[in-house]
């Protein structure tokens, strides 16, 4: 699919956001066999299928899949913001669904992708046995950007804290993402039951400011609001000196939050040392104060 690059700028982009819309256009099954997602689209795709996104067959005599996403007319920004970022690998322009939930009737917005084999090795990953699972390789895939999509499309405001609804996949798959999400990005999150076999993760509000740091960068501005509570901590915005033993310096960040991000310590850990009657340095090395 050459030719279709935004050749208007010289400006240094991310490699596959400047792809320009093929809506309308047709190509042959040769030359989608040779499309290969850029890492950025991947990793929106990748956000996508962790929340409302999905990947079908058109009929069984389809072989490569297609991906599909909708949403409510509420969320219309935050959908064209999808489109316009896979338009490149859509035949046509998105259409407007009539959705019933919860006995009510709302409009929703639909659009579905090529068939590509680029896309039916995703669905490998994604649905093995034909059902959506968590993929094995979810913490190389869980990139940032792919972590903005799945809270912008899953996540749920809290008044402290954010809820990821992952109430369709399995204990073991909810599991197996909440580590990625301790582990990788040091985030404090438990584990709650929402319903009978129906698990949601829970972000705490200690964790708030480093999610915001981390996906806000790739989140639409409608979505923002899911972040709300990560500013509503007045303990994270108090600025404090961290005094280091082994090298005699001292230095000043604006937040707590910013000195456990640069020290790679957990904001918990910073606040219980603080608090600690004791006052022995932190790791026997780091002395906190706040200002």
């Amino acid at each position: 699919m050459t030719g279709f690059i935004d050749a208007s700028t010289k400006s240094l982009v991310v490699f596959g956001s400047n792809l320009c819309s093929t809506v309308g256009k047709k190509f042959t099954r040769t030359q989608l066999a040779t499309v290969v997602l850029a890492n950025h689209t991947r990793d929106i795709i990748v956000g996508l299928l962790l929340s409302d996104g999905w990947l079908i067959f058109s009929s069984k005599a389809h072989k490569n899949a297609r991906l599909g996403f909708k949403q409510s007319g509420d969320h219309a920004g935050y959908f064209w913001f999808v489109f316009l970022s896979l338009s490149h690998y859509c035949s046509s322009y998105p259409n407007v669904r009539n959705i019933t939930r919860l006995g009510k009737q709302t409009i929703g917005l639909e659009f579905l992708t090529r068939s590509m084999p680029c896309l039916t090795e995703l669905h490998s990953l994604f649905y093995p046995n034909g059902v959506k699972i968590i993929p094995e390789d979810i913490y190389n895939m869980l990139t940032p950007v792919a972590l903005a999509h799945m809270i912008m499309g899953d996540g749920s405001v809290e008044r402290h804290g954010l809820i990821i609804c992952t109430d369709s996949y399995s204990i073991q798959d909810v599991v197996l993402l909440m580590n990625v999400l301790v582990i990788r990005y040091r985030l404090e999150c438990t584990l709650r039951e929402h319903r009978k076999n129906q698990y949601r993760i829970y972000i705490r509000q200690n964790s708030m400011p480093s999610l915001l740091n981390i996906v806000s960068p790739f989140m639409h501005s409608s979505m923002l609001y899911k972040l709300k509570s990560s500013l509503s901590n007045p303990s994270n915005r108090k600025k404090i000196e961290v005094f280091d033993k082994d090298t005699n310096q001292t230095t000043y960040y604006d937040s707590i939050n910013k000195a456990a991000i640069a020290l790679n310590f957990n904001h918990t850990s910073i606040l219980n040392s603080m608090k600690s009657k004791k006052q022995n340095p932190y790791k026997g090395r780091y002395v906190f104060k706040l200002l």
